[in-house]
Order: structure tokens, then C-alpha cells, then sequence
């Protein structure tokens, strides 16, 4: 349901042209679309025209199987863990425990509460009480587990090719913190992700206590660098918390909230509680505009949005701040922006101190600085938004952080380069040229969960264990602090990156366990720790303190400006599944439908259908991609919703060592993405090709002919009718149907399964959630396209209206069993 008709079709069916629609050949009525809803099943699905080669089968299950049955020859950790509060009185054969523990986004925790079976974990939950998370999970969390026992995971220490021991390092590492001492460790380096863990901190800190010349750089290809230059607390880093359950009115631009923000999960929640109408009589619903270039899950659920080139957010953040009164002299902004620009800000203006604007991560801080003055100006600033102190520990801008680095290693300067996760190698800015400058560093080691791109060029891979094997914490974007701890003892020989940092402070050696403990431990009073140290692991969640401030926010806001608008516009973004290429080897994931395209097994270049029929492409066709002297051939998709002269290429695929299952999946978008047009830039020309690629998707599969299977109403429709989507029910005739007509008329709804289609934003999460239950096997791309996916719930997504300025539903499709 939404807030308003944004469309001007009625209701009403049209066998050409339906008012819903999954797809632009359904839309266009193609023969082939015809052919398809003619046949029960799609062509191949129902036939085993080819073997499956046993090669490939053990290839795409591996990690399943592992999961289904290896997992149970594992032993529990050595030190004592503490079950989350319902389980069980005692351990029965058969009954599962809980625990409580956390999972990081983009570095920040996530509360979840993780199901162990006879010492296996076997399921991830959200906690209810943790609140970053409010019981709810992500796509990324409840797929972890099939990376816990994925046989591609690096096993064991190596040295080059060779196979090595920890004490064969510890000995060569030895000797360069030796040799180091007596510069203070000036040729030291430590790259790592974005951190929220206190301990990792601390450690770090330790370090450089101990080395004062070493450099601690950070790198995140998902960087939020926009975000944390924006004034918020008056620091750097600083930290904007949205109540959107408060707010009446939402303005997103460029902005992802709802699945690739940190607080995603909450905000999901909150932004629910907004939109959800039980009762007719004073039934009310946030509105919500979003303008933003290519379809996101966000943007998908406006009330009213706006397809519109990434160059173009700044001009309409301008204008929005000279309409609402926060500054500013306007700025021009596009002919068909017009309207949505004038209604977005009368609705602000209208809702003052109970509305929020907010920019995504992809726009320059200059867009954010608007945004924060729109939002004050309005009053929403201690009403729907919160400021606090940094949460990231020692926040920095990382991409300034990494040039720095490279120029270090490019100059001779770096002896000892310690790679904490990541893979630099492959998602580092191509213009940086890391791999090169990676080359000249005498020593070089590299700590993840797998032997990757980064690791090739390694002297000494380090295996990482997995977050269910062993102990950490981690900081929610509130400040609140998790610990992290291990359901299993580790598959295979690794060491956590607490483990790995201990010897370079060279005091004796601790156990995970023991680390994180004493950062707990520091400050706390002794006769009470204990039992405050249970009660922390029970709930898995505690409020917690700040991070000592950055730089001041004026100053970082004077590294940013606007993407250049100039010709056709190249957008990089997060793929809604891989992320950034760090899920690559997760089948689960790689055969998610995406959310818009269904594109399984492959990402694409999205293009939009003005664009296409201008080009004269199609989907499947191949593109030469120029981009600053740069080059790069990939398929296209054409997507309802996209903006008109962009092209979004979706990061994360591409890899050259990912494992079995991910490596040569589509094609590599980093290639051309460069330090200064992280997420947009202009200039981008296209030349079609001869050649074509046969996708895998499952958009038009399981299509019914002449059913209304998606009905939707605005408010008004609502409160006017309350039943209008019963009545659009469809009631088989009594010689179509052998029940009797009356036998289920007084029975309502059964068993707590109904989804309310008005607060489902499509973000897939219970997609993979009951395939995380059911451990059910991935097919391939070659099954997928046969028609031989086994999800048991799907998400379709319908679109209304022009296929340039659609309006997008979603709607969960479960099997009988739900």
C-alpha cells in the first residue's frame, strides 16, 4: 500500500498491457513471453535433457554438504561459552542451544542470536534485543554460515606455495620487528578494514605505542568517506541515528537506508512502523520520496521516486535547502525533477521536526553538508535524528588513507605490510595501481577467511577463522558494544586477527579468549567483572562508550566536490548480493535472484529503456565500456526505473581467486573504477558488440496467464473501502473447484503466516533464510536457466506505470510448507 496514487492507471485488467507487470516482455506482450506463459513450467524444467557431471555437482554443494554433516566431527571451544537465555534447562541429544553473539556490516555490529545442534551451529537469527539488529537478519548474516563450512576456506598457514608453521613465522616475523626497533618501526604497515571492535583497537594502539613510526591505513571499497565528513556531533566519523518511525515524511537522496546502510535492519523496522495500517478509522502513513539513478531497495518502496542521473543530486539537495529555508541560493535542477523537487519540500516545510532527509554514502560531502542544514533548519535534529560521537575506531578518510600507502610502498618505505581481511588487490582503485606498489614491500602478509587476489601476491597467507569460531566484539552504529563469541571450535588451522597482532607488541601469548576479556575487563571492578561478563555474553548486548573524537568536520568537507555530469554517466555500485566481491564463493548468494533484473550467477550493465532503444540494444547484448582512457566489455540489462543516460555496473564479480563457485563470474567493474569516481562519474561512452550473453534470470519464470496475482490501493483507497483487495479476489466458478463453497468462508487467517505486502521492503532476507533451514542446494546457472531453481520462497517484483518511471511491488511467494 502506499501513501498516494503515484500512478494514473486505474484499476482493471488489459490482456496486453496489465497494470502489473513483471518484466518488459510481459509488458510488450513478446511472442516469446507468449510462448512462455503458455507452458505449465518454463521449456527444460520438467526435462533432463543433460548429465549432470559430478565434477560440477560437488563443485556448487561442497560447502552444503559440509554443513549437512561434516560439521558434527568438530569439538566446542576450549573456554567456556554462555547460552542466550531461552535455551534449554540442560542439554538434550536433539535440542538445540542459543547463543548470543554478533556478526559485523561494513564493520559495525549486528546482534544475532546463533542455534547450535550437538556443538554445530546450524542457524543464524537476529537478537530481539540488540539494537542494531531487533531480531531481524540480512542476507550477508543468515549466508555466513555456509562460508563457517565452505571447503574453499583457506586451511593452513603457507609460505609462497609451501606449507609452513606458526613457529616458521613467528620466527621471520620476528626478525623484521627486530631489524625495526631501532627506526620505531617506520617500515611498518597495517592495512585494514573499517574497525568498531574495542579490542582490535586497543591492539592496535598498542602497537603503535611500541613502534611509533608504524602507520595504521584503512581501505574499504564500500567506503563511507561522504558520510563521515558530513558535520554530524561537529567530529568527524560522527554518527547520525534515524528514528523513522517518528518521521511523517522521508526524503532519501541516493541514499540505500533500508539495505546497505549499517543500521539497515533497524531502520527497516522503524520505517515499518511508519507505513503500517491495520484499522481505516485515523489510519495514517509516513510519505516517501526518494530520487535517486538506478533502482534500489530503498528507492523501490517510495511513495514517490524520482529517476534521476547521480550528477544531478546536488542541484536538487540545493534546491531543497533554498525551499525549506535552510540556506542557500537554489540551484537549477532538471526539467522532470521540477515537480518532485516543489512537492518533497511543501511536505517537508509541512512536517517540520517530524520528517528526515538523508544522502547516501555514494554522494559527495558537499550533498551531505545540505542535507545536515536542511535537517537542522527543520528541527528534526533531536525529534527523528540523533548526533553522536564517532563509532568507528580512529576514522579516517580511506581513500586518502590507501593513496598514502601506496605512495609509501611505491617509495621504498615499507619493510612489513600486514593486510588485515580484505583484498586490495582486486577492489583497490585501478588508478592506484596496488598490486604494483604491493610488489616492492619486503614483507608482506595476509590475514582472511580466503586465499585470494591479495594473498597471490603475499609472502605468508594467514588463515582467519570465522566469527563463529572464535572471540571478538564489535560496536553498534548507536555505540553499543557486542561480544563476538565462537559456537565451534576452528575447522581448520587459523588464528583470529586478535591472535595474529599479539606478537608484535612481543609480550606472551594469548588465546583470543583472553584478549578480548582483559579489554572488558580494563576499567571494570574486579569482585563484580564475573557476573557482569556472563550477563554480557546471555544478552549479548551492552550500552557502550564513545570513541575519542576525529578531525573536525569542516575540514574534511573541503575534500569533496560533485561528480562531473558531462555525456553518459558511469554509476559503481555495491552488488545487492556479493557486496563487494567478499561473497563471491557463497552459492547461496551468487543463485539469489538479484532484487529488479533476477539475474542469477552474474552481474550486468544496466542501462535504461530510453537508453536502449536509442543505442539499439537488447538484453544479453555485449558493450565495449570506455571510461577515462579505460576499457571494459560487459552484457546489458535494460531496468525499468534507471536513469535515463547512466549505466550502473554492479561490483564484486569478476574474481580470479575466489574458490570453486565464484571465480570467472561475470565481469570485473573495478577495472574502471578510479580513486576519483568511486560511485559516479561522467564521460562514459558505449559501442555495441557482436556478441551476446544468455542470462540466468528468473524473471519470468512460474508466470500465470490471466491472473491479477499482485493487488495494490493508496491510503485513501483504504480508508474509503477497507476490503478493496478481498474484493479483487479472484472466486473460481462451482464447476471449477471441488470444494465446497462454504467450507472455508468463517476461517481467517492460520498459524501467524501472513505477510503484510504494505511493510515488505523485497530484501530477499527470507530467501535465503529458509534456504539457511532447509540447507537447500544450489542448481548452477545452467539449471537456473532450464527453470530448475529450488527456492521454496521467492520475491517478484511488479512494476506499474511508464517502463522509464515505474512504480515497483513486492511480494514474497512462499511454498505450501509456509
Amino acid at each position: 500500500m502506499r501513501s498516494s496514487d503515484t500512478s494514473d492507471q486505474s484499476y482493471g485488467s488489459n490482456e496486453s498491457h496489465p497494470e502489473y507487470w513483471r518484466s518488459l516482455e510481459e509488458l510488450a506482450a513478446t511472442p516469446e513471453f507468449q510462448e512462455r506463459l503458455h507452458r505449465e513450467f518454463p521449456r527444460g524444467a520438467s526435462e533432463w535433457g543433460d548429465a549432470l557431471q559430478r565434477r560440477d555437482f560437488l563443485r556448487l554443494m561442497g560447502a552444503s554438504i559440509a554443513l549437512a554433516g561434516l560439521g558434527a566431527c568438530t569439538k566446542q571451544p576450549i573456554e567456556k561459552i554462555v547460552p542466550y537465555v531461552d535455551q534449554p534447562e540442560r542439554v538434550v541429544p536433539g535440542k538445540p542451544l542459543y547463543f548470543a553473539s554478533a556478526t559485523t556490516f561494513g564493520g559495525y555490529g549486528q546482534g544475532i542470536i546463533a542455534t547450535s545442534n550437538e556443538g554445530r551451529p546450524t542457524k543464524i537469527e537476529g537478537n530481539p534485543d540488540h539494537p542494531a539488529s531487533l531480531g531481524a537478519t540480512t542476507i550477508w548474516a543468515q549466508a555466513d554460515l555456509l562460508d563457517l563450512y565452505d571447503p574453499d576456506r583457506a586451511k593452513t598457514l603457507t609460505n609462497g606455495s609451501a606449507g609452513a608453521t606458526w613457529g616458521d613465522f613467528l620466527e621471520r616475523l620476528n626478525q623484521t620487528l627486530s631489524s625495526q626497533a631501532k627506526s620505531g618501526g617506520a617500515g611498518i604497515r597495517i592495512l585494514t578494514q573499517t574497525i568498531t571492535s574495542p579490542t582490535l583497537a586497543a591492539q592496535l594502539q598498542a602497537i603503535a605505542n611500541k613502534f611509533p613510526g608504524a602507520r595504521w591505513h584503512q581501505w574499504d571499497p564500500l567506503t563511507r568517506d561522504a558520510v563521515r565528513a558530513a558535520p554530524s556531533a561537529g567530529v568527524y566519523g560522527g554518527e547520525n541515528l534515524y528514528d523513522f518511525a517518528k518521521a511523517k515524511v522521508v526524503v532519501a537522496l541516493d541514499s540505500d537506508f533500508l539495505y546497505l546502510h549499517p543500521a539497515a535492519l533497524r531502520h527497516a523496522r522503524d520505517f515499518a512502523k511508519g507505513r503500517r495500517v491495520e484499522k481505516p478509522g485515523g489510519a495514517t502513513m509516513s510519505r516517501f520520496y526518494a530520487a535517486e539513478p538506478t533502482p534500489s531497495i530503498t528507492g523501490s518502496n517510495a511513495d514517490h521516486r524520482l529517476p534521476v542521473a547521480g550528477h544531478a543530486i546536488p542541484e536538487i539537495a540545493a534546491a531543497l535547502a533554498a525551499l525549506v529555508g535552510a540556506g542557500g541560493a537554489g540551484a537549477d535542477v532538471p526539467a522532470s525533477a521540477n515537480e518532485w523537487v516543489w512537492a518533497a519540500a511543501q511536505d517537508l516545510r509541512a512536517n517540520a521536526g517530524a520528517s528526515i532527509v538523508i544522502a547516501g554514502e555514494t554522494q559527495p560531502p558537499a550533498v551531505h553538508a545540505l542535507v545536515a542544514q536542511i535537517n537542522a533548519s527543520l528541527g528534526n535534529v533531536g525529534a527523528t535524528i540523533s548526533e553522536h560521537a564517532p563509532v568507528v575506531a580512529n576514522p579516517v578518510n580511506q581513500v586518502d588513507s590507501l593513496k598514502t600507502l601506496v605512495d609509501d610502498m611505491r617509495g621504498g618505505a615499507v619493510e612489513l605490510l600486514v593486510i588485515l581481511g580484505g583484498n586490495p588487490a582486486y577492489d583497490a582503485p585501478v588508478d592506484l595501481d596496488f598490486s604494483a606498489a604491493l610488489r616492492k614491500v619486503t614483507l608482506r602478509l595476509h590475514h582472511s577467511l580466503y586465499a585470494n587476489e591479495t594473498s597471490q601476491l603475499c609472502h605468508w597467507q594467514i588463515p582467519a577463522t570465522h566469527f563463529l569460531e572464535s572471540w571478538s566484539d564489535a560496536r553498534a552504529c548507536d555505540g553499543s558494544l557486542t561480544v563476538v563469541q565462537p559456537l565451534i571450535a576452528p575447522l581448520y588451522d587459523g588464528v583470529s586477527a586478535h591472535e595474529l597482532l599479539e606478537p608484535f607488541t612481543q609480550q606472551p601469548a594469548r588465546s583470543a579468549y583472553e584478549i578480548v576479556r582483559a579489554t572488558w575487563q580494563r576499567g571494570a571492578e574486579n569482585a563484580g567483572f564475573e557476573r557482569q561478563w556472563r550477563k554480557i555474553l546471555s544478552d549479548g548486548v551492552t550500552a557502550g562508550g564513545e570513541q575519542p573524537p576525529g578531525q573536525s568536520a569542516a575540514a574534511a568537507l573541503r575534500r569533496g566536490s560533485a561528480p562531473s555530469g558531462n555525456g553518459l554517466e558511469l554509476l559503481f555500485r555495491a552488488d545487492p548480493n556479493l557486496l563487494d566481491g567478499r561473497y563471491a564463493n557463497n552459492g547461496w548468494l551468487q543463485e539469489l535472484p538479484h532484487p529488479f533484473s533476477k539475474i542469477t550467477w552474474d552481474n550486468a550493465a544496466l542501462v535504461s529503456p530510453a537508453l536502449a532503444q536509442r543505442e539499439k540494444i537488447e538484453n544479453g547484448d555485449y558493450v565495449e565500456l570506455t571510461f577515462r582512457g579505460r576499457k571494459l566489455d560487459a552484457p546489458i540489462w535494460i531496468t525499468p526505473g534507471q536513469a535515463e543516460n547512466t549505466v550502473t555496473l554492479h561490483l564484486g564479480y569478476g574474481r580470479k581467486e575466489a574458490g570453486r563457485v565464484g571465480t570467472n563470474k561475470g565481469f570485473n567493474a573495478y577495472t574502471l573504477r578510479t580513486s576519483d569516481a568511486l560511485w559516479q562519474g561522467g564521460g562514459l561512452t558505449i559501442k555495441r558488440l557482436d556478441r551476446r550473453e544468455k542470462f540466468a534470470t528468473t524473471q519470468n519464470h512460474f508466470t500465470i496467464e490471466g491472473r491479477a496475482l499482485y493487488r495494490a490501493g493508496t491510503l485513501a483507497e483504504f480508508v474509503r473501502k477497507p476490503r478493496f483487495a478481498a474484493e479483487m479476489r479472484e472466486v473460481p466458478k462451482h464447476d471449477e473447484t471441488l470444494y465446497h463453497p462454504d467450507e472455508f468462508k468463517k476461517l481467517g487467517y492460520a498459524w501467524a503466516m501472513v505477510i503484510d505486502l504494505g511493510t515488505c521492503i523485497g530484501c530477499n532476507a527470507c530467501t535465503i533464510a529458509c534456504q539457511a533451514e532447509n540447507n537447500i542446494p544450489v542448481v548452477g546457472k545452467a539449471q537456473v536457466i532450464a527453470g530448475r531453481e529450488m527456492h521454496w520462497i521467492r520475491v517478484d517484483t511488479y512494476h506499474a506505470g511508464s517502463p522509464n518511471e515505474p512504480e515497483f511491488h513486492h511480494q514474497p511467494v512462499p511454498c505450501m510448507h509456509c
